[in-house]
């Protein structure tokens, strides 16, 4: 398993999160030489949907400094209630570097591990913020007595996490264009 050990990538309050893995036979491998040998990177399998996916859609209008962040829905949600459910909605924060800014919220979905919100939101984000903006959004748990619980988040900016990092480089690179894609949720 080949882990993000970068000290730079913002998960100061996580582990190392996993890339990617490939299975080598140890039996196919002759030691006696000093062979380079390149192998593809597969989706971790243990690590894949643990606490759920979220799709989200971004689109960057750098002439007016306009970003439209789009829930579209989550899946395979962890469960936090005793129900076997959970009560989710997504909560996203814009931050500068460390300095939180601006928090939107969506409306709490009852009773589902599957919500679909079709939200959009928007933050101005000057062009020349861009590179040192980041989103992180979290889905929680909505509880009516104590704290809501987080289910999971994912960091989005360009020195956030290889699939995050190449999300927030699409939308970038296509202005006006939305690019949607699926984020696996971290703890």
């Amino acid at each position: 398993m080949i882990y993000d050990g970068d000290e730079n990538d913002n998960d100061e309050r996580s582990r190392d999160d996993p890339i990617g893995e490939t299975y080598i036979p140890l039996n196919a491998v002759d030691l006696s030489q000093s062979a380079v040998s390149w192998k593809y990177l597969q989706p971790c399998k243990d690590s894949r949907g643990k606490l759920g996916e979220l799709l989200l859609s971004l689109c960057y209008q750098p002439n007016i400094g306009r970003l439209t962040v789009t829930v579209m829905k989550a899946k395979d949600l962890k469960a936090k209630d005793i129900t076997g459910s959970s009560d989710p909605y997504v909560k996203i924060w814009l931050s500068y570097g460390t300095n939180r800014v601006e928090k939107k919220k969506t409306n709490i979905k009852m009773r589902t591990l599957n919500p679909i919100y079709n939200e959009s939101f928007i933050f101005d984000i000057p062009w020349e913020k861009i590179r040192e903006a980041n989103l992180e959004v979290s889905v929680m748990d909505f509880d009516k007595v104590g704290r809501n619980e987080l289910i999971g988040r994912v960091l989005l900016g360009c020195r956030s996490g290889p699939m995050e990092t190449r999300h927030w480089n699409d939308m970038v690179t296509k202005p006006r264009q939305q690019v949607a894609q699926w984020h696996l949720l971290k703890d």
